[in-house]
């Protein structure tokens, strides 16, 4: 559907008015500036959502994948050495919740990729490959292809390598991971131009997907955006000095696009700033210090070694694109939930992963939710905090405990949290800032 937009001129002295269609879909990206979309959005090319699906329902089946997600991160977040397995030994993620236009190859393909800001090495389907959907990259069109050799530096950097230890001198760098818990691919580790906006990077490497078994992988792949020395800020050297930020549309916007901001041009000059913390044995995730959380006015008990940032376990906050609600591990959780409970008029009653809904008569009583971080205190928005079933009759309280089955040490703050807000990653600088912003 287009919208409508009206332009002025004036013409022998009068005001004369044009209405023309606009389609919001049709934006150019600028400089190093790309759209960031909504997997349901109407301007992504994977919304089969059915027309009568509420946003809220949308809302709620992605976020019942979250515990998916959450083993992924947690079993990330605990593996001592980067190359080891994960968990029980399988790559466990979430399904994609935005995606990135993007270029690959010379010259350039369009691909719409997922943003993820706890991986590293991108992948692709590839012509030819068994199991994937109609749209694939070609590497035999593109005059900068190349692939990669189990002895190159990359290669050892890929979870799941499967290198012969015996036969040829040179053998394709192999790889195979598993997605979703009900899908895996398998990969070969290559080389070609990326595209982003006006920017290239000659010689990125990527992951060539072979064959898919499953359901669950992004169709047209996935760009990492994490800190270790596969993602993208790692291989485009000093082009991005080290910085991006992204600002999340809200998954109400059916009709518009956020944006990724690649370099440090752009960004905000006046934002608040809390340091990235590093985890040496898990360089990919973007680790702040969580210092406490207030419901209204009341600062919520919490023991701070529940809080703390711990490098050998991996607890501690991350920040993560891919999650959809804000999980924190129980105790946490049952803190505020209790704290905001008191301060809202019950019943209480549940939707989804939601455990904390009330009559929407209520909501002037429901308290604001503030993020103290490290020189840096973030009251959300209450959009951002509160949720509303598709009837219109109940209002939720949109975070969740980590799941009972997950082992997890992390508290995640996730992507409902961070829309219509700027999300400054200063990597260089190891900070990240937040500024408000109006993403759609």
């Amino acid at each position: 559907m287009d919208l409508r937009a009206t332009l002025f001129f004036f013409f022998s002295g009068l005001l004369v008015s044009i209405t023309i269609a606009v389609d919001p879909c049709d934006s150019q990206s600028d400089g190093s500036d790309l759209s960031v979309i909504p997997i349901y959005s109407r301007c992504s090319p994977f919304n089969n959502q059915p027309k009568s699906e509420s946003w809220v329902n949308t809302v709620i089946n992605m976020a019942s994948k979250d515990p998916a997600r959450l083993k992924y991160l947690s079993g990330l977040a605990a593996q001592k050495t980067t190359s080891a397995p994960i968990a029980s030994g399988q790559q466990v993620l979430n399904i994609a919740n935005y995606v990135v236009r993007v270029k690959l190859g010379s010259p350039g393909q369009l691909m719409f990729m997922v943003l993820d800001t706890s991986n590293d090495v991108a992948w692709v389907p590839c012509s030819g490959c068994t199991g994937c959907s109609s749209t694939t990259f070609s590497p035999v069109t593109s005059t900068t292809f190349g692939s990669l050799g189990c002895s190159m530096t990359q290669c050892t950097q890929v979870r799941g390598l499967s290198c012969p230890t015996t036969g040829p001198a040179y053998s394709a760098c192999l790889f195979n991971q598993s997605y979703g818990g009900d899908s895996s691919f398998s990969a070969t580790l290559v080389q070609d131009s990326l595209w982003l906006a006006t920017d290239i990077i000659s010689n990125y490497t990527f992951g060539c997907i072979n064959s898919i078994s499953g359901g669950s992988v992004p169709p047209q792949g996935l760009l990492g955006l994490g800190r270790g020395s596969m993602s993208l800020l790692s291989q485009s050297g000093s082009l991005y000095s080290g910085v991006f930020s992204y600002c999340l549309p809200s998954f109400k916007s059916f009709y518009f696009s956020g944006s990724l901001k690649l370099g440090p041009a752009g960004q905000p000059r006046s934002i608040r700033t809390t340091p990235l913390l590093r985890n040496p044995h898990r360089p990919s995730l973007y680790y702040v210090n969580l210092a406490g959380i207030s419901v209204g006015r009341v600062r919520v008990p919490i023991e701070q070694e529940l809080l703390a940032f711990d490098p050998n376990t991996g607890a501690g906050t991350i920040i993560d694109s891919g999650t959809v609600i804000t999980r924190f591990i129980g105790p946490i959780y049952s803190a505020i939930r209790d704290e905001f409970r008191k301060q809202v008029k019950g019943p209480f009653s549940t939707l989804g992963a939601f455990d904390t809904c009330f009559a929407i008569g209520n909501e002037q009583l429901a308290p604001s939710i503030t993020l103290h971080f490290t020189g840096l205190d973030l009251r959300l928005p209450m959009e951002n905090s509160l949720i509303h079933s598709s009837s219109g009759s109940l209002a939720c309280l949109a975070m969740a405990s980590s799941p009972s089955n997950v082992n997890s040490v992390l508290n995640v703050i996730a992507n409902l949290q961070q829309q219509n807000l700027r999300i400054v990653f200063d990597v260089a600088n190891s900070r990240l800032g937040i500024a408000r912003e109006l993403c759609n």
